[in-house]
């Protein structure tokens, strides 16, 4: 499995030579008139320049200015209208590429050049954007998932210009959230390195610290939200791993966060896929939400930036701070409650921790979920073998889809509720709590909730995943001793979710998932960007009884749930 993704690597890092040309080609091919477009570089304050189109409204001006930054092409076709649409709302946009990208100057870092350490490119991009002719001086950044995560490091540099921010898909730590996943690897390709050399460094780089240190802090933004000092929209995907940032950014910034943030912040969930607020459709996946699901992102984002970039007394700062969407059935379930917008005056809304217990089957590898404590099989076993791993397909979240396929796995474990004869609203954070041994040293556990339907699909809602080194820190690596039981407990994430009468609840658990995971080789060797020379299949045990009683715990709505 690593075999392959070095190769893919290599290859991806050949074709990254050639973006130049590619770029020009798709600027030619695209009409954005009335609008017009400018390419310029930028000088930060060491000398080098980084590469930005401008895109103008028409008219004279002067302008306030929304500032994008982002490693990937900002020339498709896509982007560039995009860009104009949001520019014929009376803005200039700004469009950046990370330092090393593209046309960029500089050696590529990823975010390690955006935010606090030795350079800070968007705090110098925004200073040089006020100063310009045709700008107000007010500036307000945008952007989802990789403009996201830069747009938390540009708020702690805190550029006196910038005035709001409105973030999509976001994070805050790359290693908790980004090239990391609860400790798993995750390499990246980094194909959008101007020279490949300095992208295969970066990705060696990262490999030479498999601990929380002081490499990844400089690409932490939550160790600072005491500097952020922003209003701030922020919007998150249900079927997103990433919502977890997304949340948790809006906490950071709502509660601890600097003076002009506090009580300034909105949160909005919805049930999109990653980025997939913007197709403006209500199918996701492989379900069909009512077209209520449908959110009007752009529109709410200008208004945004209308009030606190151009002054329009809008009434935008008395919106609900939270606004939700309660995902329900849908596949022909027409009066199935849930599928319904709610607002809260904060993140998390009021709920039961609830425990479920995971019981262990006296045959089969499918287990029963209940909230009454296990009275039978005191452990559930499978298999985990790193050369031979369980099939996640792709390398991002794969909600919203049936993961029956996956869950009939040799090396996989349901728990499954008996037919709800009531509907269950779970809204909130999900914790896991296992009780695990191993043979290994070292092993990796998967947690995934689905809402199995009555015809069989069951639909993934959620997953994370814990490296059993971890367990206890994040700073240190401690590995197993084979046979010893552990208590492996971690966030599985956020939902918002109303299971339907008739269906059932699932929590499947496993340990390998590739390509989605990279295995653990589970020899406690330490990684490397090679691929692993030894790998160790082994047996995983789960415990399920008295003080060892394998769970999740669950945020049950405690109001009745709604009725039609």
């Amino acid at each position: 499995m690593r075999r392959v993704f070095l190769s893919f690597l290599a290859l991806s890092f050949a074709l990254s030579a050639q973006q130049p040309k590619q770029q020009q080609k798709q600027q030619q091919e695209v009409d954005i008139s009335p609008i017009t477009m400018q390419h310029v570089m930028v000088p930060m304050s060491d000398g080098v320049k980084l590469s930005v189109y401008l895109y103008f409204p028409t008219g004279n001006g002067p302008w306030p200015v929304l500032f994008e930054q982002r490693y990937s092409d900002i020339t498709v076709p896509s982007s560039r209208r995009g860009y104009a649409n949001l520019a014929s709302r009376g803005y200039v946009v700004a469009a950046e590429n990370f330092r090393g990208t593209h046309l960029s100057e500089g050696t590529y870092v990823g975010y390690r050049a955006l935010g606090f350490g030795e350079h800070r490119d968007g705090f110098d991009t925004v200073a040089w954007l006020a100063k310009q002719s045709w700008s107000t001086g007010k500036i307000g950044s945008w952007g989802g998932s990789q403009a996201g995560y830069a747009q938390n490091f540009l708020a702690v540099t805190q550029p006196p210009a910038l005035l709001a921010q409105f973030m999509t898909d976001t994070g805050l730590s790359l290693f908790h959230l980004g090239y990391r996943r609860g400790g798993t690897t995750r390499p990246m390709n980094f194909i959008d390195a101007r020279d490949p050399k300095e992208g295969m460094n970066l990705a060696a780089e990262m490999f030479k610290h498999p601990v929380y240190d002081d490499f990844w802090k400089l690409e932490d933004a939550s160790r600072h939200f005491d500097k952020m000092n922003l209003p701030t929209v922020t919007l998150g995907s249900w079927y997103d791993y990433m919502n977890v940032g997304s949340i948790e950014s809006y906490i950071g910034r709502q509660h601890p966060g600097g003076p002009r943030s506090s009580a300034t912040q909105k949160l909005i969930l919805g049930p999109w896929v990653h980025g997939g607020v913007h197709s403006q459709s209500n199918k996701v996946g492989e379900l069909e939400y009512p077209e209520n699901s449908i959110f009007p992102v752009r529109d709410v984002m200008v208004r945004w930036f209308d009030h606190y970039l151009k002054g329009v007394d809008n009434g935008v700062e008395k919106d609900p701070v939270v606004r939700y969407y309660v995902d329900g059935a849908v596949l022909g379930e027409k009066d199935a409650p849930g599928n319904q917008w709610r607002t809260a005056a904060d993140w998390p809304p009021p709920a039961r921790e609830t425990a479920y217990y995971l019981h262990g089957a006296a045959s089969g590898p499918a287990g029963k979920l209940a909230t009454e404590s296990p009275k039978g099989p005191r452990t559930t076993t499978y298999n985990s073998d790193p050369a031979h791993p369980s099939p996640i397909v792709g390398r991002g979240f794969q909600g919203a889809r049936d993961a029956s396929a996956f869950e009939k796995h040799p090396d996989v474990r349901t728990f499954t509720t008996d037919v709800l004869t009531t509907p269950v609203e779970w809204t909130g954070k999900v914790r896991a709590e296992l009780f695990v041994s191993s043979t290994a040293r070292d092993a990796d556990f998967i947690v995934r909730v689905t809402d199995v339907y009555p015809d069989g699909k069951s639909i993934l809602i959620m997953d994370n995943v814990r490296r059993a080194r971890f367990r206890d820190s994040w700073e240190r690596e401690i590995l197993m001793k084979p046979g010893e039981v552990y208590k492996i407990a971690f966030d599985v994430g956020y939902m918002s979710q109303v299971f339907n009468r008739g269906h059932q609840i699932r929590v499947t658990v496993s340990s390998t998932g590739a390509p989605s995971y990279d295995p653990n080789p589970q020899t406690g060797e330490a990684l490397t960007v090679e691929p692993a020379k030894n790998m160790a299949a082994a047996t995983m045990t789960l415990y399920h009884g008295g003080s060892q009683a394998s769970r999740i715990l669950a945020p049950v709505m405690t109001e009745t749930v709604a009725r039609r």
